[in-house]
């Protein structure tokens, strides 16, 4: 039974800890950004990101601005691994039955219909009502660094939980962009996407796996995209959905030839030389050959894309879309930041709490063990903390309006700095004998 829960537990552990260390480094890139973009060096700040980069191949030509290839390129690769965790989650997670699936799902549908709801009610600018999609969003990489400052005081299953719903507010933000902030649509490009898309959904479902296959044809995919209109980020969550999550081939069949293998080397005899004969060197690449054969190429994508994109592409993202200047910041539009961070601190949390509450009231959804619901609204707050897909949303809704942007980037940050330090009191306070109260005893 440890065995069994320590295996359940180990990679939880690994993915909060990727995301705790994401987390301060996406902080710590906002914060540079801040700094750089108000100092004397802001030009360079400027010119940087706008700095065009691009290839001609005969009359083909692609060129854009480092900031757009950063938004609309490296954040495909972000959306991808999003895919990847939703399709894993499905089939093997907190989501893959109705049960387990219910909690997350109603606190994830009320993290973005309450905060909406309350943007909207607040907002009488017409020109700003495309902000409504800002508020909706978690980021899953500030919410569980700020759970792991609490260190043991947090039990794993609030972090499974958080993990779990922040996964289905992802996923409801996803469908918000494809629907609602893509406009001019080229529907001839996604017919044609949908050629190769199909072919690798075939080969996904047959349990075939080819990774050049699956590279280039994403990278064509993805090119249909950008062109068609419909934000190229979507096409990384189509791609992911694809990707096998085991192979069509006789794992016992394929272990035991690895076996096998080993047996051979260990039985060669001992040489002094630290150069492999040509033999050793075969049977090594024998072994590497039929490990990648019987690995999952969903769980062998997520764990080698995760690092990257935790440590790497949402802190470029942060360092490139959070410089906001604060020059003009008497003509920002105040109102549209104030709608904003209320919607994020005390939206997100009345969403949560409330649905997750009548969902458990209901008998529609089942409790987390340990976890009280003291422990449910602590993270209700830390579900305020928007910033990178608040921030992807707020590009995409006033594109053409750059004062705008920056009132809204100002309203994420506050609100986002807010509901993170309210959440995080909450379940500082939180004692050890607190843990065991039930959320069916809370009246």
């Amino acid at each position: 039974m440890r065995n069994k829960l320590n295996n359940l537990v180990r990679p939880i552990t690994k993915f909060v800890q990727v995301e705790s260390f994401g987390g301060i480094l996406l902080f710590s890139a906002a914060v540079i950004a801040l700094i750089w973009a108000n100092s004397p060096l802001s030009d360079s700040y400027i010119a940087l990101w706008h700095y065009e980069i691009g290839f001609e191949f005969g009359d083909f030509h692609l060129s854009h601005h480092l900031l757009h290839w950063i938004n609309d390129g490296l954040m495909v690769i972000f959306f991808f691994v999003i895919g990847l965790e939703i399709k894993r989650e499905i089939l093997l997670g907190e989501l893959n039955s109705l049960k387990k699936a219910s909690l997350p799902i109603f606190a994830a549908l009320g993290g973005v219909f309450i905060p909406i709801g309350i943007f909207l009610a607040l907002n009488t600018n017409p020109e700003t009502h495309a902000g409504w999609g800002i508020p909706m969003a978690t980021d899953i990489a500030f919410s569980l660094a700020i759970l792991q400052l609490l260190g043991n005081r947090v039990p794993i299953s609030l972090k499974i939980f958080l993990t779990a719903f922040a996964i289905v507010d992802d996923l409801v933000a996803v469908l918000a962009i494809a629907l609602f902030y893509s406009s001019n649509i080229d529907w001839n490009a996604i017919l044609y996407s949908l050629i190769p898309l199909a072919f690798l959904a075939y080969l996904g479902w047959k349990g075939f796996y080819y990774k050049y296959v699956f590279l280039f044809l994403g990278i064509v995919i993805w090119f249909l995209f950008l062109k068609s209109g419909i934000h190229p980020t979507i096409a990384g969550i189509l791609i992911a959905l694809t990707i096998p999550i085991k192979q069509k081939l006789e794992m016992d069949l394929s272990m035991s030839k690895i076996e096998s293998i080993a047996t051979t080397l260990i039985n060669k005899p001992k040489r002094n030389s630290p150069i492999l004969t040509h033999d050793e060197i075969s049977l090594i690449g024998s072994i590497q050959k039929l490990s990648g054969r019987v690995q999952s190429p969903l769980q062998h994508l997520e764990h080698k894309f995760h690092g990257w994109v935790a440590y790497f592409i949402m802190p470029i993202f942060a360092l490139s879309n959070a410089g906001i200047v604060f020059n003009d910041i008497a003509h920002l539009d105040w109102a549209l930041s104030s709608h904003i961070s209320v919607a994020l601190i005390f939206g997100k949390c009345i969403g949560v709490v409330s649905f997750s509450y009548l969902a458990v009231k209901l008998g529609i959804a089942a409790f987390p063990g340990n976890v009280s619901f003291k422990h449910i609204l602590g993270v209700g707050f830390l579900a305020g903390v928007g910033f990178t897909m608040s921030i992807f949303v707020s590009n995409l809704a006033f594109k053409n309006s750059l004062m705008y942007q920056d009132a809204a980037k100002v309203g994420i940050f506050i609100g986002s700095t807010v509901a993170g330090l309210i959440g995080y009191f909450i379940l500082k306070s939180i004692k050890p004998s607190d843990d065991t109260t039930p959320v069916e005893d809370v009246h």
